[in-house]
């Protein structure tokens, strides 16, 4: 019997390696093309990775990792505040220069995917991946699980937007069910799924 994988609430220290972890595991995520121009397009996925996947929740203490954080679940609490005012100032500054001319459609298309989102307080993953290396091990679900497990003892849903159907699969596994269904703005390029998982009831 395999020993289940050590998950624990990633620190300031494992930033750099939650922005490498995710580097790695979306390369070839087809959000990754539509949404970060080609030039520099490595450059800007390890900055966004760094900002967005590691030091915005690890700093709201909402990203758990796998001990060698080959796995991370970056997620936005129900009660989130406002960031910081000089994290905010980063996020204004950088934001552009990670998506550069595409900033306006990938906005807008998050408004969209948005639309499927509980009325109520949720969770929200922002970000999950895991190293090539690492896959098929049960790693992903493993990073998901403290806080569905949460979820679960405080009755709030979860939610997620994504961009592929492989995704959407994957955390139907996990309980997750599509609520609404649209397309990327203005080109419609991508198609976008959310999905919503309702808390279970003991």
């Amino acid at each position: 019997m395999s020993t289940p994988p050590v998950v624990r609430l990633a620190t300031r220290a494992d930033v750099p390696r939650i922005a490498a972890t995710l580097s790695q595991a979306y390369p070839d995520y087809r959000w990754t093309g539509w949404a970060l121009p080609e030039d520099g397009r490595t450059q800007r996925l390890s900055r966004w990775s760094e900002l967005w996947g590691g030091l915005v929740p690890v700093l709201a203490g909402t990203a758990w990792v796998t001990d060698d954080v080959s796995a991370v679940a970056a997620w936005v609490a129900p009660d989130a505040g406002a960031p910081a005012a000089d994290l905010q100032a980063v996020i204004d500054r950088d934001l552009p220069r990670v998506f550069g001319a595409r900033q306006p459609v990938v906005l807008a298309s998050e408004r969209l995917g948005a639309l499927g989102r509980p009325p109520e307080p949720h969770w929200w993953l922002h970000a999950v991946g895991t190293r090539p290396a690492a896959r098929h091990a049960g790693l992903g679900a493993a990073v998901l699980q403290p806080v569905l497990d949460r979820c679960d003892a405080e009755g709030v849903p979860a939610a997620a937007t994504v961009y592929t159907s492989t995704v959407v699969r994957w955390l139907q596994r996990s309980g997750f069910a599509v609520t609404h269904a649209t397309r990327t703005a203005v080109d419609h390029e991508l198609p976008i799924w959310t999905l919503v998982r309702q808390p279970k009831r003991a």
